[in-house]
């Protein structure tokens, strides 16, 4: 399958759902052999499936991005099967809403363990296989929520800021290493996936989801939300040679959300 990142080998962690799928399915339709992590099994080898049914090329694995042996076992993994990395999308992500006062050190804390040293942790062994291969392009999923704060969402906004800096840093230290390896964020906004389940309700009481029509016909200059083939089809550019002068960038892609 000829496209855009024909030839190269992509690892996306959460890919079992959500915009995590959409990263996958996009990557495989462009070329990319896919290794899909996540904890949702189930749900990770449906889109391997749908992956393969559409005459893309996929793996799963399961994979919790917290734990750090897990990271060298499935980095391992990718080495033995493909001999390269060339394409990291670091998707994995929880949201956790609330009041700060009622939000216990543990929450925060599990949170953290996702949204942020999920991320650090595949940087850090992702890298020495991208640099075999003569570089590559790591895609950190932050948020609009790292770029401004919003109530009852601070330890999610510390998490996506975190994101965001974090990539910054790496950028530069990649550059300054010339290893071929670049490193972008990418900021979504108001995008229909299972996570405004918790984001916005869920974790500390009853509330139903949102309406996300409605939310964005209110907050977003679009006037309409987004799906998750649109973060896709930003994530796919980056992780394509057309994004070669591409680094230390944040791509958001929210309808205009942020502006205002």
């Amino acid at each position: 399958m000829a496209g855009r990142v024909s030839g190269k080998v992509a690892l996306v962690t959460g890919g079992a759902s959500g915009i995590g799928r959409g990263c996958a399915e996009r990557l495989a339709q462009e070329g990319a052999a896919v290794v899909v992590t996540d904890l949702q099994d189930l749900k990770g080898e449906e889109t391997v499936a749908a992956i393969r049914q559409a005459g893309g090329a996929a793996d799963y694995i399961h994979h919790d991005v917290t734990d750090e042996q897990a990271w060298i076992d499935v980095i391992g993994q990718a080495r033995a099967k493909h001999g390269r990395l060339d394409i990291l999308v670091n998707n994995a992500g929880i949201g956790l809403g609330g009041s700060i006062l009622e939000m216990t050190l543990e929450t925060w804390r599990k949170q953290t363990a996702v949204n942020l040293d999920g991320v650090f942790l595949g940087v850090k062994h992702a890298i020495p296989l991208m640099r075999e291969g003569g570089g590559g392009s790591i895609v950190n999923m932050s948020s609009v929520a790292g770029l401004k704060g919003a109530p009852s969402l601070a330890g999610y906004c510390a998490t996506k800021g975190g994101v965001r800096l974090f990539t910054k840093a790496v950028a530069l230290e990649c550059a300054q290493a010339k290893d071929g390896v670049r490193v972008n964020s990418v900021h979504p906004g108001i995008i229909e996936t299972p996570i405004w389940g918790t984001v916005l309700g869920g974790e500390f009481g009853t509330n139903a989801p949102p309406d996300l029509d409605a939310l964005s016909e209110l907050a977003v200059p679009l006037g309409v939300k987004g799906v998750p083939v649109d973060i896709a089809n930003g994530v796919l550019w980056l992780a394509s040679d057309e994004s070669r002068y591409v680094t230390g960038a944040e791509l958001v892609i929210d309808g205009g959300l942020s502006v205002r």
